[in-house]
């Protein structure tokens, strides 16, 4: 990995980058190695409903959201808690696991915990 303080912006084509939000209309199908993933985190503890959609409408950038409504189901819980919305750690360790198994089902066990309200069903 590496890091620089200059912006993806500057460093990619807007065509290959692909800005990963759970507010997206567009479900996640494959990680293409020739794509740049931008993982749309806040470091905050309250979400901000759409900020990261905005933030990369406003970069006229590709966005995408992972397949947790396609490949999970809604856990009865006690507070009735449901989330999508995935901790920076949590969606690379999604994506890092789909690339190596190319399966969402795997992926989704290994970075959506079950505090999400989510399983993977039966």
């Amino acid at each position: 990995m590496d890091t620089t303080p200059e912006s993806y912006l500057d460093l990619f084509p807007l065509e290959d980058i692909v800005y990963l939000t759970p507010d997206s209309e567009n479900v996640l199908e494959d990680v293409d190695p020739d794509k740049v993933y931008v993982l749309g985190g806040l470091v905050d503890e309250s979400i901000h409903k759409e900020l990261t959609l905005r933030r990369a409408r406003e970069q006229r950038l590709r966005t995408a959201r992972l397949p947790i409504r396609e490949f999970m189901v809604r856990a009865p819980n006690s507070r009735n808690y449901h989330s999508e919305t995935l901790a920076i750690n949590q969606v690379f360790d999604v994506l890092s696991t789909y690339y190596e198994t190319r399966s969402w089902p795997a992926a989704l066990r290994a970075g959506v915990s079950s505090g999400k309200g989510y399983v993977l069903p039966d």
